[in-house]
């Protein structure tokens, strides 16, 4: 049973043990060398007792051959992060069809939503072969989110539930529990998000370095010595599970960092301790290592066009598609098209925190922003544009989630300029300037200024042709780019009154997942930033939300999370993005559009059709990546 199954209140997870006998496992020959040598013990000791099972349950996926190497194109030393994407080892993950398993876990077992009991795998191993037992959670749990010098604000929301930390009890080196007094429907999903929360950590390496286990003055005098404050400000640097920039940190990846910052080449070898095999006892994965290569982001295309890249879409846009294509029987490879996984390619979103007054106050008057909707001729953006390949669509979920409602995403999106007008007029803004234009109550001329990152030239050509659409209701448009940090920081400020990025960032969930991006939880959010920022910092900073159409998404969201049924978490869903639909919080443009990913013509089992997504399914991560392998040279291709 791999699926995560809904049973009344228990649900339960299992990998069950490998198809293949113990005695059939096999190896990389890139590692029997070093068996022989006695460098590594056997694949039969490196892999868990009960090895998790590759699914390999896609059409176009097959069993593959060991060996080769993987070639990417990555603009900033940072994106070595981007391993721990694609590599997509957790505790739970999503498969392909958005279901969630145990990965790295054996099973899982959960009582009314809030009695986790996480089952190890006996026999697992760090990339350095030490045990991984339910001491590296103790350690993270008692040493790092507890502790006052390495996490001052202690452990992350998600596990601290609804404001309670959970009681944590280890019952064995195999099970540990966590138990919270209300249901917490954050925690296995935090788990296997992209950037997931990590509640485990190498307790052996990082015990060196914590004053717990080792003397404090000696630590301090030797983090001073390595540019850093104290002892916790060197912990922390060098325990970054997420950014993966500590080649000695040991990892439960596929593949392992072995090259220290700063560098413009990076290479990731195999893990011999990896814990999946294929159905045939294959210990993966089969490519030997990944090779990232730091470039210009702005020549990635052109290099992923020449050839250097085997797999690659990381810095490529849908207006490099045709490039591509023309490039691609030349420097043998093939250019497929996933869709992109946001609620929408591009959405506007009007701050309702704007500090000047006239602005946020029309901003906030669901008929002014029904107007900006309607006089979008969003079929003229998705036809220049897109080649009419993306929906006209509103900034909600796509058609492949099953809370998809086709109403979500046709509201207020047909191309109606008479209906626009009447509502301004409604409004009340009918004095015109000598060249058309509406005055806002104060007399200015209704000229919206629209902030972007100023980072594709797509933005700017949508925006052209909504400033074409607008000025027949009256309204005149000004893009105004910047740096994202900057465009972020005015957002923040409210000097902003409208800005234009991406959608939702998950456009495909399920009734299980968080629908906190629709209510204001973070001041990232572009369209309540004050709110946002109220709600993350505690009533710090910011806002208390005063629109009650947006409080009550608030109130929706915590009837989310104390819901004890899945038909409760679908009923709050609908209503919340029915809200959404009626009140566009933010004026979806386009969705569904399409991402080229470029796949080396000897690279096997990259799906030819799948969701490009950041959360969930981590790029690649959801299609299994340890499975990809590649023909070898002169082989049928």
């Amino acid at each position: 049973m791999k699926r995560l199954r809904t049973a009344g209140l228990l649900f339960l997870a299992f990998f069950g043990a490998s198809t293949a006998d113990a005695a059939t496992y096999r190896e990389s020959p890139i590692l029997e060398a070093r068996v022989k040598s006695g460098d590594l013990p056997p694949v039969t000791e490196r892999l868990p007792k009960r090895p998790a099972t590759a699914t390999m349950d896609r059409p176009d996926q097959i069993e593959g051959i060991y060996g080769d190497e993987i070639r990417l194109l990555m603009a900033r030393a940072k994106d070595v992060r981007l391993m721990v994407a694609y590599g997509y080892s957790r505790l739970v993950k999503y498969d392909h069809r958005l279901n969630l398993v145990v990965d790295l876990l054996h099973r899982i077992s959960v009582e009314d939503g809030r009695i986790f009991t996480l089952h190890l795998r006996p026999g697992h191993k760090w990339s350095d072969g030490t045990p991984f037992t339910t001491e590296d959670f103790r350690y993270y749990w008692e040493d790092i989110a507890n502790n006052q010098e390495l996490s001052p604000l202690g452990p992350p929301k998600a596990l601290k539930g609804d404001g309670w930390p959970p009681e944590v009890t280890i019952i064995d080196a195999h099970t540990i529990r966590f138990v919270w007094p209300k249901p917490n429907p954050d925690f296995l999903p935090s788990l296997a998000r992209t950037r997931p929360y990590f509640i485990y950590r190498p307790a052996h390496y990082l015990k060196r370095f914590h004053a717990k286990y080792a003397d404090r003055a000696a630590l301090d005098a030797a983090a001073k010595k390595a540019g850093f404050r104290n002892w916790a400000g060197r912990h922390n640097r060098l325990d970054n599970p997420y950014k993966f920039d500590n080649p000695e940190r040991p990892t439960l990846q596929p593949w392992i960092n072995t090259t220290a910052l700063p560098a413009e080449r990076f290479i990731f070898k195999r893990n011999p301790f990896y814990h999946r095999v294929d159905a045939s006892g294959r210990q993966l994965p089969y490519i030997d290592r990944i090779v990232m290569t730091i470039a210009n982001k702005r020549l990635i295309p052109a290099k992923a066009g020449a050839g250097e890249a085997d797999l690659q879409a990381r810095y490529l846009r849908f207006d490099n598609f045709v490039f591509l294509k023309e490039n691609a029987e030349r420097s043998k490879y093939r250019v497929r098209t996933w869709q992109v996984g946001k609620g929408a390619h591009m959405a506007l979103f009007p701050n309702l925190n704007a500090n000047d007054p006239a602005w946020r106050k029309l901003m906030r008057d669901v008929r002014f922003r029904r107007a900006l909707s309607l006089a979008i001729n969003r079929r003229e953006l998705n036809k220049a544009l897109f080649y009419g390949l993306g929906l006209a669509a509103q900034n909600t979920v796509l058609p492949q989630s099953a809370l998809y409602r086709e109403d979500y995403r046709k509201a207020w999106t047909s191309f109606d300029v008479e209906a626009a007008n009447r509502l301004l007029d409604t409004i009340g803004l009918t004095e015109r300037t000598e060249n058309g234009l509406r005055r806002l109550p104060d007399g200015r001329p209704a000229v919206i200024i629209i902030e972007t990152a100023g980072e594709n030239t797509e933005e700017p050509d949508v925006l052209q042709l909504i400033r074409d659409s607008w000025q027949r209701i009256g309204i005149d448009l000004l893009v105004k780019p910047s740096h994202r940090d900057v465009l972020r920081n005015r957002i923040y400020a409210g000097e902003t009154v409208m800005s234009i990025s991406w959608g939702l960032e998950n456009g495909l969930p399920g009734p299980d997942s968080n629908p906190a991006e629709l209510a204001p939880t973070r001041q990232i959010q572009y369209q309540w930033p004050k709110w946002g920022q109220y709600v993350e910092t505690g009533g710090q900073v910011g806002k208390v939300t005063d629109m009650p159409s947006a409080r009550r998404l608030s109130e929706l969201l915590a009837e989310w999370r104390a819901a004890l049924t899945r038909k409760i978490r679908r009923r709050v869903w609908h209503e919340m993005l029915s809200i959404h639909a009626d009140q566009l919080f933010s004026i979806g443009l386009i969705s569904g559009t399409l991402q080229p990913i470029v796949v080396n013509r000897r690279l096997r089992n990259v799906p030819k059709e799948g969701i490009y997504s950041w959360q969930p399914g981590a790029h690649f991560g959801l299609y299994e990546p340890d499975t990809f392998w590649m023909v070898p040279i002169g082989g049928s291709l």
